[in-house]
């Protein structure tokens, strides 16, 4: 038997939503949809890895958190006996079969014709240009129309992919440059780049007023979810409040009366890490309603646009650079502050 083989269809969901009194799995039995399973055999590199960690290279599109659930609602069997602990060691042949119960949100990873902007596409990746307002991945409220659903309408090959070769998310309304996996082999290459900062990512954004002081600063704060507002992230002490290391370099390009242009390089990617930045140096982005920004001149989200994207080729190892111009509500709201940019960036490799 092949390691963690697949067998009959494939059922693509994400984390699960929990109703508040009931349990995604108490539902009866006459409403839960016909289920998956998938059954594999433990190879030896896995061999006394945790029951919960194996089980994602057999269901990769599935979240851990979720996998986690379908354990201890005993839809996990090892060598034909259910297993309820998610600490469970496996051992090398182990035979895991595991019951995939689709979720409410199963359906929305389908396939939606959209235009995307393509900036760049090999047999092994491709360089997105996304714009404002797309979601990137299903998630409540968003399970249709997002960048994923039209990546599967795109490229049929990328439902092969865990999350359709997505490596890495801009907010919805940050528009900008994303590179996209084509193939399993080069989404873990890419994982991997970017966990070893070696994947190149440069912002433009524009805050609220003037900037003072040095023209370059590194701000080297953790972030993790604030504790006042859940909802939100926030520069976090370590020593009170889960948190990750993040850095960011802060250059500063030019001044308007009310505010600032700025060009931000990511050493780490956490979530909102630029908003959260620039609103703990005082200069909240425009429009960025969540951390303190207002819109101006009629931008109505917030002003962070990533415009340069540079990395090794994870197959072939060439050095790949591209850039991307302004979308017109940026660029026109830097030409009515008078604010210009030495050279403009252009949509194609740099």
């Amino acid at each position: 038997m092949k390691s963690f083989l697949n067998q009959g269809k494939t059922i693509i969901s994400t984390d699960p939503v929990l109703a508040p009194v009931q349990d995604e799995f108490d539902e009866p039995d006459a409403l839960v949809p016909e289920s998956e399973l998938r059954q594999g055999s433990v190879a030896v590199a896995q061999h006394g890895e945790r029951l919960d960690r194996a089980l994602t290279q057999l269901a990769p599109e599935f979240s851990r958190s979720y996998l986690q659930q379908l354990v201890e609602a005993g839809g996990v069997q090892a060598n034909g006996k259910v297993i309820t602990k998610q600490s469970h060691k496996v051992k090398a042949g182990d035979v895991l079969q595991l019951e995939l119960r689709p979720t409410p949100q199963s359906q929305a990873f389908k396939p939606e014709a959209m235009p995307l902007d393509v900036v760049y596409q090999d047999a092994h990746l491709m360089v997105i240009h996304k714009p404002a307002g797309l979601v990137v991945h299903p998630a409540p409220g968003n399970w249709s129309g997002t960048l994923l659903n039209g990546l599967l309408a795109l490229d049929p090959q990328i439902a092969e992919v865990p999350r359709a070769g997505i490596v890495h998310r801009l907010d919805k309304d940050t528009s900008g440059l994303m590179v996209v996996a084509r193939t399993r082999l080069t989404m873990d290459a890419l994982v991997q780049a970017i966990a070893a900062r070696t994947v190149s990512r440069q912002y433009l954004a524009l805050g609220h007023k003037p900037w003072s002081g040095l023209a370059c600063v590194t701000v080297q704060a953790p972030i993790g979810r604030d504790p006042r507002n859940r909802l939100r992230m926030a520069v976090v002490d370590l020593l009170k409040t889960s948190g990750k290391t993040a850095q960011t370099d802060i250059h500063f390009l030019g001044n308007a009366p009310d505010a600032c242009l700025v060009r931000c390089v990511l050493h780490t990617g956490r979530t909102h890490q630029i908003r959260v930045h620039m609103a703990s140096l005082g200069h909240p982005l425009v429009a960025d309603t969540v951390y303190g920004g207002s819109p101006l001149l009629g931008l109505q989200r917030q002003a962070l646009h990533a415009f340069r994207l540079a990395f090794s080729h994870p197959v072939t190892g060439e050095a790949l650079a591209f850039e991307a111009p302004l979308p017109p509500d940026f660029r026109d709201l830097l030409a009515a502050l008078g604010l210009e940019l030495q050279s403009a960036p252009t949509a194609k490799a740099a």
